[in-house]
């Protein structure tokens, strides 16, 4: 088997370039590609726990810590600790946080864009398509 024929390696290096561009992207905005899952989680749904947060992000509990601890620094997130578990904590983000959302979320449209645009639009969503079925989405 050579590379093209490796759907691993095929999505591997697909993805890596994604990560790329969208780095030097978040970078114009102090943040870098690590927090993207985080911030974009949030913006769906905030006030969940962060073993919830980890768990949507498919990140080790002690990864999240550093990436919330990170996310706070930058005054993007706040915690909240559970009435009845004091060991939990509700993640929240800030305005800040909230202000960026569109901004980014068009930043990740671009990129998505520049990496589609080869396909028509047809090949567009039978791409989509056909990763959401591997994926099982």
């Amino acid at each position: 088997m050579n590379r093209q024929e490796s759907l691993g390696y095929l999505i591997s290096h697909l993805n890596v370039a994604i990560a790329n561009d969208l780095d030097a992207r978040l970078k114009r905005y102090d943040l870098d590609i690590k927090l993207w899952p985080v911030l974009f989680a949030l913006w769906q749904e905030e006030g969940i726990t962060q073993t919830e947060l980890s768990r949507r992000c498919d990140v080790a509990n002690y990864t999240m810590t550093r990436l919330l601890d990170q996310l706070q620094v930058a005054g993007l997130i706040t915690r909240h600790q559970e009435a009845d578990n004091r060991r939990a904590f509700q993640i929240f983000l800030t305005d800040n946080a909230k202000a960026l959302e569109q901004d980014l979320i068009r930043e990740a449209e671009r990129v998505n864009e520049a990496f589609l645009s080869i396909l028509d639009t047809d090949e567009q969503q039978q791409l989509m398509a056909l990763l959401c079925k591997i994926n099982r989405f």
